[in-house]
């Protein structure tokens, strides 16, 4: 933790699911002190395949294990007054609270930004909804896929408009999570020049939209909706996916160069006509270039192909299982897959850190905590508590 950019910073980390605890995640591997506070039986992710026998660790599922790394527990319970009040000692040395409930909870809570900043004015609190914390929709319950239907993503996802497919990673949740750390960082940045906290409000459905980006644009320009083309391109030709003896390739042939070199490894007369040299008469012929290439690099496999169409510098990949990209060399290399642990000792491995600094760069990886492990410890340190005043609390339930 002593060679990370955000050592320093404290969170209080109320988020549950995946895209509250994917952004903490990431801020508790860039060395935040994250504290996830729980209700006293612990949060609900706690359950997610804790008792599935090929995806849990001894009672941690792969979502809790991997999410909540790096991370502290303390279980308070928050709709009793006096937890309520053992909370808000915590923000007054905190920087940061991180909320995804839906809208309203945080003011019914009393864990918003008006009421938090009474009791520290630089706090920042951040909480991300599907829809955002105002607007006729906010409202709406939402959950991954829910945004990514909302945010038009899956219209142009397929292969034809009347199968709409969502995206095979979680990119509602995600795309939240990860715009939650950039407004968290600006929001820590902003403070340094007014010495004042604000609130950050991230909305699922905004992320969405954000990442629509050019397509939006075009949309505007044309005034026309896009439609799915599965893996092909609307404007480069090849760019698709290609099945092999043993899988698939994908290309990405998007100038007219990589074009002269795909002719000298595919070897295909037909490619030889001058109007395939540029764009629009490859363009012209999509179908029929693609149904050749299908053909021929159905006659090989894919380390076959991947080898020559790297040698010419061709953009290429195999269309990686994940044990293939997980086991990837460069993965690898990157510290892409690191070991990550139970609290008993017993490991198992996940994702890295994808932020990679040359200064304040350290990968380490602390255990996902029991519920409520470090309470004694965060309330003795954090707050002076002695510990017969540790003990009342337990007594009393407040705490676990």
């Amino acid at each position: 933790m002593f060679n990370k950019p955000l050592a320093g910073i404290k969170i209080l980390d109320l988020t549950h699911m995946l895209s509250g605890p994917y952004g903490t995640m990431l801020l508790a591997d860039m060395g935040a002190d994250v504290i996830k506070v729980e209700p006293r039986q612990g949060e609900g992710t706690r359950k997610l395949l804790a008792s599935d026998p090929n995806n849990s660790l001894d009672g941690f599922g792969a979502y809790f294990i991997t999410l909540n790394r790096n991370k502290r527990s303390i279980a308070i319970d928050l709709k009793k007054q006096q937890g309520k009040e053992l909370f808000y000692q915590l923000v007054k040395n905190a920087d940061v609270v991180v909320s995804n409930f839906g809208p309203g909870v945080p003011e019914r809570l009393g864990i918003d930004y008006p009421t938090l900043r009474q009791y520290n004015e630089r706090i920042i609190t951040c909480t991300i909804t599907g829809f955002g914390s105002e607007g006729p929709g906010a409202n709406r319950p939402a959950f991954d896929q829910v945004a990514q239907a909302f945010g038009g993503g899956m219209s142009i996802t397929g292969t034809d408009p009347q199968t709409p497919i969502r995206a095979g990673i979680p990119i509602g949740d995600l795309g939240g999570g990860m715009f939650a750390v950039m407004g968290i960082q600006a929001a820590l940045l902003e403070r340094v020049q007014s010495g004042k906290g604000q609130h950050v409000d991230i909305s699922m459905l905004d992320c969405q939209i954000s990442m629509l980006n050019y397509m939006a644009t075009m949309h505007f320009l044309s005034n026309e909706d896009p439609y799915p083309i599965g893996n092909g391109h609307f404007v480069h030709v090849p760019y698709n996916s290609y099945q092999t003896q043993d899988g698939h390739i994908i290309l990405a042939v998007i100038t007219d160069n990589f074009w002269q070199n795909l002719k000298t490894v595919v070897q295909l007369p037909e490619f030889d006509d001058a109007k395939y040299d540029t764009q629009p008469g490859r363009f012209a012929d999509k179908a029929m270039i693609d149904t050749r290439l299908n053909a021929l690099f159905a006659t090989n496999t894919n380390s076959y192909w991947i080898e020559r169409l790297e040698q010419a510098r061709i953009p290429c990949a195999p269309v990686n299982k994940l044990s293939d990209a997980l086991n990837d060399r460069q993965v690898r290399h990157r510290n892409m897959v690191v070991d990550i642990f139970h609290p008993n000792g017993k490991k198992t491995q996940a994702p890295g850190n994808p932020i990679k600094l040359s200064r304040t760069h350290e990968d380490s990886f602390s255990p996902a905590p029991l519920v409520g492990q470090n309470t004694d410890a965060i309330l003795a340190d954090e707050l002076g508590f002695p510990q017969d005043c540790i003990d009342a609390l337990r007594r009393d339930q407040i705490i676990a």
